[in-house]
């Protein structure tokens, strides 16, 4: 690897530093665990009462949604349970689990007094047809259409709008296919295609209630970490902190939790290697830990160490080139920058640094009401940046046999065009090998 004697010399200094600076007791990372816990379940009050701020939500996306189907000729907009069903219409996979019978959620464009307004329908199995009705579904004419066992369901979907030759039906683009073969059989004459940019570009752009949900939600995960790893000790085992993180995220709030705790060389597998490893002395620390805070999606990533940890100085170098191309794609992430450019930038730092073939997966993915979403930052797109935007942002060195050090926080672009990071309440990007 190429050797920069002055960064070099200031990456010493800075963990010469931070193995002498006091760090935060555990009385201290409990505090603000507390913190933490207060403000999810204020965000949980706030954002759940079924108050007017919710219902506009929904009122705004299916409006937006029934405008765009209007000027694009299009007849209606599909979805089954998921993130664009839970996105226009509050119908989400947990809410309704998916199965071989459809459930599906129809948005039609209707022209009423020179104003553009959503129809919305819900065409349900007819066993299921009073479960359905129980769904929180917003809108005041929001109509219920079953289907008996022994009927065509895409056939009495499609009775249900007004169709025209030329005017296509869009479809949610992770549907199944096999409800997308059936409304096409269902409709020999239309079109049935996945939603355009337009359409897709609904959801990547956050409202500031969705962006308070996903602050909220990667800053308790951070505090998570910090509090697990002010409890962990040289010989723990991976599993025994993927529970402390699972007790933490819990505690704090999160749904649908998930860890990946890595030591050492079992890092340099970005999704680790299915083994249980006891920390050593030399030994980093990987976590990629998140949950959901009503549907929205943490994603963090920190690899750090512990005060009794003795790393080696070339894994320590490691780490602040990681950081350090973080922080230069964080800088390049603006309103208008192409996705692919931003990739570019933290990838030009690295190989810069001599780790070229080690940096192995994209920068970032979009998030939201899906852990991974686009648009996403990577070589090869020509997608544009906008705001409202959130993404990941995470490089990362992977010598397998060695080392593994990935740094991840999400981002938003605010309304000035400029990258923020969710994690910036608590501190933002992690400072230092020993405080992550």
């Amino acid at each position: 690897m190429k050797s920069d004697s002055h960064v070099d010399k200031e990456i010493a200094q800075t963990f010469v530093a931070s193995k002498v600076t006091r760090t935060r007791s555990l009385s201290e990372w409990r505090l603000l665990f507390s913190l933490a816990i207060c403000a999810t379940i204020f965000y949980l009050q706030f954002l759940t009462d079924g108050g007017p701020e919710s219902l506009s939500k929904f009122s705004n996306a299916t409006k937006n949604l029934a405008k765009i189907l209007y000027d694009n000729g299009a007849s209606a907009y599909i979805a089954e349970p998921g993130a664009n069903a839970q996105y226009f219409g509050n119908i989400s996979e947990a809410t309704w689990h998916l199965s071989e019978r459809p459930l599906l959620l129809i948005i039609s464009p209707i022209l009423e007094e020179a104003s553009i307004v959503a129809k919305v329908t819900v065409i349900t199995p007819a066993f299921e047809e009073t479960r359905a009705r129980l769904l929180p579904v917003p809108g005041i004419d929001v109509s219920f259409v079953s289907w008996a066992e022994d009927e065509d369901p895409y056939i009495v979907a499609l009775s249900t709008l007004e169709l025209e030759p030329g005017k296509p039906i869009y479809v949610d683009g992770m549907m199944r296919y096999f409800i997308v073969d059936g409304l096409q059989k269902a409709a020999p004459g239309v079109r049935v295609m996945s939603a355009p940019l337009e359409v897709t570009q609904l959801r990547a752009r956050k409202s500031q209630a969705e962006l308070d949900l996903l602050r909220c939600a990667n800053e308790v995960t951070v505090l998570c970490i910090r509090a697990v790893q002010a409890q962990m000790y040289i010989g723990i085992r991976e599993s025994q902190v993927r529970v402390m993180i699972d007790e933490a995220l819990a505690a704090a709030g999160l749904a649908e939790r998930w860890a990946l705790v890595l030591f050492g060389e079992n890092a340099a597998l970005p999704h680790g290697s299915g083994s249980d490893r006891a920390l050593g002395k030399a030994d980093f620390v990987l976590i990629d830990a998140g949950g959901t805070l009503l549907e929205y999606h943490s994603d963090v990533t920190r690899t750090f160490m512990l005060h009794d940890s003795s790393i080696p100085p070339e894994h320590t170098r490691i780490w602040y080139d990681v950081h350090a191309a973080q922080t230069l794609a964080h800088a390049a992430a603006r309103e208008g920058a192409n996705t692919s450019a931003v990739d570019k930038v933290a990838r030009d730092w690295l190989d810069g640094r001599g780790y070229k073939g080690y940096f192995t997966h994209r920068l970032g993915h979009g998030i939201g009401l899906e852990d991974h979403e686009g648009p996403y930052l990577r070589g090869g797109t020509d997608d544009i940046i906008q705001k409202g935007n959130a993404f990941s942002n995470e490089p990362g060195i992977y010598i397998e046999g060695k080392v593994g050090i990935r740094l991840e926080d999400c981002f938003y672009i605010d309304k000035g065009g400029n990258s923020v990071f969710l994690t910036k309440g608590i501190g933002g990007q992690a400072f230092s090998p020993l405080h992550p």
